[in-house]
C-alpha cells in the first residue's frame, strides 16, 4: 500500500453516514484506535460494514453491485428511520495521522426502477482539491456508466489509486473457533473473516516469516496459557495444515495439541494477534474480548497502541466489555457510544457526556463510566421469562 508522503501510513480520519443501515446521520472523527460501544443491535456492526463495504467495492473480484446485492440491495442498506427513498451516502476522510486529510471520498447511491444500485454522486478530493467529481459528461451519455463507481475501475481511479489500494488494505476479524477446528473449513473460502481459511493463511504465509510470528505469538500467548511452550504449524499425513502446540506436562517431552484441542479462547487470542501482525491497513475487529479471561482482556488496547506505534496499524474494534475499557491510556476521544432511537442510533465521543467526564474525574474508571449508558431500558424483565 502507498505511504504518504513515503513516511507514516494512511488511516481513516473521519466517518461521515447518512441513512446507512443504524444511521439516518453519524459523523465519527478518528484516531489510530477507536473503540465502538453500545448496546445489543444498535449499529457496532453496521458502523463497521461501512468500511467494509468500501473495502468490498475497491477489492479484486468484489465491486459496487456485488457489494450492495450482498447487503440484501439498496433497501436492506437503507435506514428505517430514513425518509422514503432517501439516498445513501457513505463519506471518508483519509489521512496520515497530520491534522489536515489527504483524501477524500464521498459516495451517493440508490436504486433505479429496476432496483440496480446506481451511482448519484462520487467525489474525490486529495488535499481539499476535487480531483474528481461524477456525473460526468459520460455518464449523462451513457448512465450504464453509474452502475459502477471510478473507484473499482484500474482505467479511472488513476488519479486516486491511493485511496483504492488504501481501502484494499482494510481487513475485518471475526474468529469462530468452531469454523477454525472444522476439517472442510477453506471449502469455497479465501480470506475468511470468520476463520474458515485461517490455518490455510498461516500455511501459506513464507516460512521465515510464519515462523517468526508464531514464535512472537507464542511468547504473548504464555500470559493467558502458562503451559504453552511451542507453538508451530503441522500437516496431517493429507497435507491439510493444523497448528499445534506443546503443553508442559509431568513427563519430560510435555503434550502437543492440536487447534481441535485448543480452547475457544485461545482461539481467539490466536487468531487477534495473527492478525495485528498480518498487514498493515486497517483492522477492524468485532468483541475481541469473548472468550477471553478479564485480565488478559485488559491488555489488549496495550497492545492495539503497541501495533500503531510499531506498524503505523488503525483498529477499530466493537466491545460490551467494561474491562477492556480500565486502560487508563484509553482517550474519551477514543470511545464511540451508540444509543439507539426510534429516529436511529446517535454516535457520541464518550467525551460529548457530562456525566461521564464527571465519573472520571471522580475517579471512576472509563468502563465503569461509559457502560452503564449502553444497559437496555427494564432490563430485569428478563429474569421474568419462564415464569
Amino acid at each position: 500500500m502507498a505511504k504518504a508522503s513515503g513516511a507514516k501510513r494512511l488511516r481513516f480520519a473521519r466517518l461521515h453516514l447518512e441513512n446507512w443501515r443504524n444511521f439516518v446521520e453519524a459523523d465519527l472523527i478518528f484516531g489510530g484506535r477507536a473503540f465502538l460501544v453500545g448496546p445489543n443491535a444498535s449499529g457496532k456492526s453496521n458502523l463497521l460494514d461501512a468500511l467494509r463495504f468500501l473495502h468490498q467495492i475497491a477489492a479484486i473480484g468484489g465491486g459496487f453491485q456485488a457489494a450492495v446485492s450482498s447487503r440484501g440491495g439498496v433497501k436492506g442498506l437503507r435506514c428505517l428511520a430514513a425518509r422514503r427513498y432517501s439516498d445513501i451516502r457513505l463519506q471518508v476522510e483519509i489521512g496520515d495521522g497530520e491534522e489536515a486529510p489527504i483524501w477524500g471520498y464521498d459516495l451517493v447511491f440508490n436504486q433505479d426502477n429496476q432496483r440496480r444500485p446506481l451511482v448519484k454522486r462520487e467525489t474525490v478530493f486529495k488535499l481539499g482539491r476535487k480531483i474528481v467529481e461524477r456525473p460526468d459528461r459520460r455518464d449523462e451519455k451513457d448512465t450504464e456508466r453509474l452502475t459502477q463507481t471510478y473507484l473499482e475501475q484500474v482505467h479511472a481511479n488513476q488519479a486516486f489509486r491511493d485511496v483504492a489500494e488504501f481501502l484494499r488494505s482494510i481487513r475485518y476479524l471475526h474468529i469462530v473457533p468452531q469454523l477454525v477446528r472444522e476439517p472442510d473449513r477453506s471449502v469455497g473460502r479465501a480470506n475468511d473473516p470468520f476463520g474458515g481459511d485461517f490455518l490455510e493463511q498461516i500455511a501459506d504465509t513464507r516460512v521465515n516469516v510464519q515462523r517468526a510470528r508464531l514464535r512472537r505469538i507464542k511468547d504473548a500467548l504464555v500470559v493467558a496459557v502458562p503451559q504453552l511452550k511451542q507453538l508451530e504449524l503441522h500437516r496431517d499425513a493429507k497435507g491439510t495444515p493444523h497448528l499445534r502446540g506443546n503443553y508442559e506436562h509431568w513427563r519430560p517431552q510435555g503434550a502437543w495439541q492440536t487447534e481441535e484441542e485448543f480452547s475457544d479462547g485461545t482461539l481467539r487470542l490466536l487468531g487477534l494477534l495473527w492478525a495485528v501482525l498480518d498487514g498493515a491497513g486497517p483492522l477492524l475487529l468485532e468483541e475481541p474480548e469473548l472468550s477471553l479471561h478479564p485480565e488478559v482482556v485488559r491488555y489488549i488496547p496495550q497492545m492495539f497502541a503497541r501495533a500503531l506505534r510499531s506498524k503505523g496499524r488503525q483498529i477499530i474494534a466493537s466491545t460490551h466489555s467494561s474491562d477492556l475499557l480500565l486502560d487508563a491510556g484509553i482517550g474519551l476521544d477514543e470511545v464511540f457510544l451508540l444509543q439507539p432511537s426510534s429516529e436511529g442510533t446517535s454516535v457520541n465521543e464518550a467525551g460529548e457526556f457530562g456525566q461521564v467526564v464527571a465519573l472520571l474525574e471522580a475517579g471512576v474508571s472509563l468502563g465503569e463510566a461509559v457502560m452503564p449508558r449502553t444497559s437496555p431500558n427494564k432490563l430485569e424483565q428478563l429474569s421474568l421469562f419462564g415464569a
